[in-house]
């Protein structure tokens, strides 16, 4: 079978024939993209909303990415750990020096991050003397790896028991609820500044700086899970530096590599101190292909001023929805940062989102209820406004749908 010929029911038969079946897919085939647009394998046009879920924050296939893979794909791809390549200490400072930590150890994805940070965290917990616990929030979600699925949703931890052991699940923004679970056996706290697939959950000011303070008191590691909303996902390099908060331990992946998988740990020196060789390793991540990807991801962001356009946009895409919806439409709230946007409805949000597709604009539900919106960084007045058209319609038909049925 040629290329020409797939249809996007024919590759989703294949796709349920042979791949283990743990996606719920959207009806779609997805063969090419171009900035905030995507094409599937019929010709059809959408606008992308979702970005591969926060990943290709450059929009897709960026010139001055692409350049940089190719080039790099035609010089060195892979080598192991056993030596270092130019991309990857260059990645290495640049990462130091945007975030202020010290250390990086670079990775193939988020939940390799935050499991590494978690190992990091322990071995300086034992050094000091105190036990391996880990605190994480209620809502989380740090990947789907045995350690990271429990510091999360139980409904993700059915099935694969026993859990790993002295992890603490607790209240997101409840200062008291981390004082009351604080004791000599806790070794680090890991949250993420800002929610995402918990529904897009905005940390207090006060409630991380108080964190900060507490771990500092207690000598405890504070992990930051930057994996969905770094990389200018928020309108800051890291949606950290909204609070002039600093953690121990930073997580990153997704917009890092825009598409190419890499992730990242940083950490400080007084927790990095405590690693010796052989504690932890990879043999993909870091590789010069990852970190070239990268490296023109960080460069490009900064050459073509997305922080500021990314604070920008958002500002206009939330305002542009708070015009056209109201508490008459289920509405209950829009909060985020940057373009990183959860809208809370009071019904469920998957019919808004197939709603959406008919109506060629690809977003995602999460938490039930919550509409998630994390557009390319790159996205243009134009396609906001199209986006938020798109979601007012598709509202509107919801409503018309229910109020039928109400009268039948």
């Amino acid at each position: 079978m040629n290329a020409h010929s797939w249809t996007n029911a024919k590759l989703h038969e294949l796709d349920q024939t042979y791949y283990l079946p743990t996606f719920k897919r959207m009806p779609l085939a997805l063969a090419r993209g171009e900035g905030a647009r995507v094409w599937d394998v019929e010709g059809h046009e959408y606008l992308d909303a979702l970005a591969g879920i926060a990943v290709c924050n450059l929009g897709h296939c960026h010139p001055r990415v692409v350049q940089a893979i190719q080039d790099q794909a035609a010089r060195l791809i892979h080598i192991s750990n056993f030596f270092v390549s130019e991309p990857q200490v260059a990645l290495s400072k640049k990462l130091v020096e945007l975030s202020g930590l010290d250390r990086v150890f670079l990775s193939n994805s988020g939940a390799e991050s935050v499991e590494g940070a978690i190992k990091i965290a322990r071995k300086y917990a034992h050094t000091q003397g105190r036990g391996g616990g880990i605190v994480s929030m209620h809502s989380s979600f740090h990947g789907r790896t045995l350690a990271t699925i429990a510091t999360g949703k139980e409904k993700m931890q059915r099935g694969f028991g026993p859990m790993p052991p002295a992890f603490h699940r607790i209240p997101f923004n409840d200062l008291q609820a981390v004082r009351d679970v604080v004791d000599d056996s806790i070794a680090a706290i890991v949250l993420e500044p800002v929610q995402g697939e918990g529904g897009i959950n905005v940390a207090k000011p006060c409630y991380l700086r108080a964190l900060r303070e507490l771990c500092d008191r207690e000598n405890i590691v504070l992990i930051f899970d930057e994996v969905q909303c770094g990389i200018a996902r928020t309108g800051e390099w890291f949606a950290k530096d909204h609070y002039e908060v600093q953690p121990d331990i930073m997580t990153l992946a997704k917009g890092l590599g825009s598409g190419i998988p890499v992730g990242a740990i940083l950490s400080n020196e007084k927790v990095s101190r405590a690693i010796d060789f052989g504690d932890h390793g990879t043999t993909f991540g870091g590789n010069p292909l990852a970190c070239a990807a990268a490296l023109a991801t960080l460069e490009t962001i900064a050459d073509e001023d997305l922080l500021r356009k990314t604070n920008r946009k958002g500002f206009w895409l939330k305002e542009a929805l708070d015009e056209a919806l109201s508490d008459r439409d289920g509405l209950r709230e829009i909060r985020g940062l940057g373009l990183m946007i959860g809208l809370e409805f009071d019904f469920d949000t998957k019919p808004l989102v197939m709603e959406m597709l008919e109506r060629g604009v690809i977003a995602n539900a999460t938490a039930q209820n919550v509409l998630r919106l994390v557009p390319p960084l790159v996205i243009s007045q134009e396609q906001i406004e199209q986006l938020v058209s798109a979601i007012t319609a598709s509202v509107e038909a919801l409503n018309r749908r229910q109020a039928t049925a109400s009268l039948s």
